[in-house]
């Protein structure tokens, strides 16, 4: 059986970290790129990846490169291009960079890769993959967003530290934009089938849930000159398996709306069976009047974010 071809795209600390977490997994061959400014580096990390091979014992080959044509005909692309804010840079600044370097990477993987599942990692996340989606022109379920596995993943982690229990029980969803505006589903959120409001009080819940929404931030400020990339080299690690062995996994991803959930023809965090196809059915949940009220405030957000992007790339 031919091995999936993986493409990881920058290879910083979320894009090595990526390919070290498939290649320990075996999902496939990997394809680790970066843009020709870095030189040999992406060549030394592979080379490093290859020699941990005999000791972990996996056979995925791996072949770090800064050209395009190495990645030719991938099977899944993972992009985690672009720049991190740095100081004196407004927001609209990383947006409109980022935003133009996706738009390069989404023309690269156009032209080499047309049949790819591609999934964005690069921030402002909900407008990135819509630019993704509108540079390519691929069906929108062959592009989809990183995010709520992530976001999902550091619910469970500070419910588990919590409630002392093991994270394996905690099973949660997470809707909406990635950040500020995340909308939690306490009827989705239970801990070995228990509700998690029979075993926390509504405060102590909010509390965990805000310190989700800034998880990303808290790291930030820990490590002081650089940011989180354990946990959303290991959520991107997850989709490229639901995809390539078309595990048809049940998770919350950035998915393209149209009619769903009364949208528009957005992407914003929703669950989603993914499987070999990509985004192969977006489950639509009856939220309350309260989650409905914090999901629309959230899309209009995402919505806000990629008019102010389009208007940045059009001046």
């Amino acid at each position: 059986m031919k091995r999936a071809k993986i493409t990881i795209i920058g290879a910083g600390n979320v894009g090595a970290t990526c390919a070290h977490w498939c290649a320990a997994a075996e999902l496939g061959d990997i394809v680790l790129l970066d843009i020709p400014a870095t030189e040999d580096m992406p060549k030394g990390k592979a080379l490093d990846l290859m020699q941990a091979s005999p000791i972990m014992g996996f056979d995925s080959n791996i072949v770090g490169t800064t050209s395009y044509e190495d990645s030719r005909d991938s099977d899944v692309i993972v992009v985690t291009a672009g720049i991190p804010r740095k100081p004196g840079m407004s927001r609209d600044d990383l947006l409109a960079t980022n935003a133009k370097i996706v738009s390069s990477v989404g023309e690269q993987i156009k032209a080499t890769s047309p049949n790819a599942v591609v999934i964005v990692v690069s921030n402002p996340l909900d407008a990135m993959v819509q630019q993704m989606l509108k540079v390519t022109g691929f069906a929108p379920n062959k592009v989809v967003g990183q995010a709520g596995v992530l976001d999902t993943a550091r619910y469970r982690a500070f419910l588990a530290m919590e409630l002392g229990v093991s994270v394996e029980d905690i099973s949660a969803m997470l809707m909406g934009g990635h950040g500020d505006t995340m909308v939690p589903i306490p009827s989705c959120t239970s801990v070995g089938g228990i509700p998690v409001t029979q075993l926390l009080s509504q405060q102590r819940l909010d509390e965990i849930v805000d310190r989700t929404r800034t998880g990303g931030a808290e790291i930030v400020s820990l490590l002081k000159t650089g940011s989180a990339y354990y946990a959303p080299a290991a959520a991107c690690t997850q989709m490229v398996e639901a995809i390539v062995k078309d595990k048809k996994r049940l998770i919350p991803c950035a998915a393209y709306c149209d009619t769903q959930y009364g949208v528009g023809g957005f992407y914003v965090g929703v669950p989603c069976i993914l499987g070999n196809d990509g985004v192969e059915k977006i489950i639509e949940l009856e939220l309350t009047s309260e989650e409905k009220t914090n999901f629309q405030k959230s899309v209009d957000a995402v919505k806000s974010l990629v008019a102010t992007m389009d208007g940045l790339l059009s001046a």
